[in-house]
């Protein structure tokens, strides 16, 4: 069969390249790059939890020491400290990392992946589609005829698989804009990153008195100003009077040194395409959408679409299509990227409203840094991962479904669990080779060694139920998992989003579940139930 196409090299193709791999799908990565990226120290992306844990269970690597994770978060306003957040206390950091090193990193991980060609200098010009696959054509130095199976535009926000299929890209542009400064110095509070509102120092001009700073490796940051409305020019002498004057009042002093690595302007655009899907051919990242107002980064939802997406177009290239589960994959991203934006958009006029809302309502300055926060953070509508609890693939009606901590259709609590050779793993190592996972609550599991307890009690009509399964699934167990009871039964999607937690060892529950998750069954299982 036919490769999958992948329009675009950045991050998110290249991931998407790497998760197909690792469930033996073939693809072609076109580039209409040289095939290396221009060091850009001022261009990061900040990766939540399990979107780090994602890209390094891909790349093998321990990206940690590639990026920044903060010890800790700060927001003041004027000269208050309005919150303080120690990590090690509340929860792992978010990664900061530099996008050409991640992008490196995900080069260096495709270089001897045999399954993944990467065709540099190849820009796409064409595509046509027939019922059987996609045929590509791309200019340039190498340009040529491409044959592939399915094609996934991952071309950024001037995405011309998009524009060849006629779809539309609703939206706002220049939302905020930010002046953006990568530069080497010492500041009082090293590996924290920080949020200051209307400092008290402003001389460089009209502002909205915001300013953030994000630290990376080698005591590097990135700082960024939040920009007043308008087009106005931003000049290297207004840029360098806002480092001299930020670092200046944070440290209370004269400015200290500091070494100029890298400028730029960043401006935030929220857009949702109208499809995602049209025939064999998808749309992701910013391709599909583009946010990234408070905090909350188009890079890291990107991600998430290729890791929702890669199960789906596996099981179809191994198996054969499947239109539901195929569908899901819009029906999913899209709504929760559009709640996102909702979020955000709702949010803005709040955050950026000025004075008047505060001498209004008391207290709303501090509940206008939570939400600031959370949206940097990963918390909450504007930063939270989203979860597809009106999926067209959640099963309905299962009587022995019971509440744990994880809604249906969120991701799950990465817990430690014994896997079926014995070894004691991390439930999110075991994501993204294409089974679906099930989990058993067994307090008391830990303690044994595996071969005293998997003949003993419910496993083995646990073990029969997950073989008999309409897809492979591979049985783990857990001492505890949040909020279940023991005995309680996890049914986990490739991606780690949790479909169903059942109350013991229901087989047709189970099997009705995986079903669902699959999309129903196929045309031809259906027409062989119903004669």
């Amino acid at each position: 069969m036919d490769p999958v196409i992948i329009v675009g090299a950045g991050p998110v193709g290249l991931t998407l390249a790497l998760a197909l791999a690792r469930q033996e799908v073939p693809s072609v990565v076109l580039d209409e790059g040289p095939g290396k990226d221009e060091p850009r120290p001022a261009r990061t992306v900040v990766l939540r939890e399990d979107t780090a844990a994602l890209l390094e269970r891909l790349t093998g690597m321990p990206l940690a020491e590639l990026g920044s994770r903060w010890a800790g978060w700060r927001s003041m306003r004027r000269k208050q400290v309005m919150r303080e957040i120690t990590f090690d206390e509340t929860g792992p950091a978010p990664l900061h990392i530099a996008q050409h090193v991640l992008t490196g990193a995900l080069r260096q991980a495709l270089a001897g992946e045999r399954l993944v060609k990467i065709a540099p200098d190849n820009r796409l010009d064409s595509l046509e589609q027939e019922p059987s696959g996609v045929t590509a054509h791309t200019r340039g130095p190498k340009g040529t005829w491409w044959r592939g199976s399915y094609l996934v535009g991952c071309d950024g926000p001037r995405s011309t698989v998009r524009k060849l299929l006629d779809i539309r890209f609703p939206g706002r542009t220049a939302v905020e804009r930010h002046a953006v400064a990568a530069l080497r110095t010492e500041l009082p509070w090293p590996d924290q990153a920080l949020l200051h509102r209307v400092p008290p120092w402003r001389t460089s001009g009209p502002s909205t008195g915001e300013v953030t700073g994000r630290p990376l490796p080698d005591g590097v940051w990135r700082l960024d100003w939040l920009l007043p409305p308008g087009k106005d020019l931003v000049t290297p002498e207004l840029l360098l009077a806002r480092i001299r004057e930020t670092l200046a009042g944070w440290t209370e002093g004269p400015t200290p040194p500091y070494e100029l690595l890298d400028t730029g302007v960043h401006t935030v655009h929220h857009r949702l395409a109208r499809r995602w899907r049209a025939g064999r051919v998808f749309l992701a990242g910013d391709a599909a959408h583009l946010l990234g107002a408070l905090g909350t980064q188009g890079l890291d939802e990107g991600l998430r679409d290729a890791d929702n997406l890669a199960w789906k177009l596996a099981l179809a290239w191994h198996h054969g299509p499947h239109e539901p589960l195929l569908d899901s994959y819009q029906s999913e991203r899209r709504a929760v990227v559009a709640a996102r934006l909702r979020a955000a958009d709702q949010a803005l006029p709040l955050v950026r409203g000025g004075a008047g809302l505060r001498a209004v309502v008391p207290g709303s300055a501090r509940g206008h840094d939570v939400l600031l926060t959370d949206g940097h953070l990963g918390h909450g509508a504007l930063g939270a991962p989203g979860a597809y609890a009106d999926s067209p693939l959640a099963p309905r009606h299962i009587e022995a479904e019971v509440p744990v901590d994880t809604p249906p259709g969120a991701p799950v609590t990465d817990v430690l669990v014994t896997a079926e050779d014995g070894a004691f793993v991390r439930l999110r190592d075991r994501l993204g080779r294409g089974s679906l996972l099930v989990v058993l609550v067994a307090p008391g599991t830990g303690v044994w060694e595996r071969k005293h307890w998997v003949t003993a009690g419910i496993m083995p009509r646990l073990a029969a139920a997950v073989t008999a399964l309409p897809h492979p699934a591979e049985l783990l167990v857990a001492e505890t998992y949040p909020g279940a009871a023991a005995h309680t039964v996890l049914l986990v999607r490739p991606d780690g989003h949790l479909v169903t937690a059942l109350s013991g060892v229901r087989p047709a529950d189970l099997y009705a579940a995986a079903e669902a998750t699959l999309g129903g069954p196929t045309r031809t299982e259906a027409t062989a139930g119903s004669r």
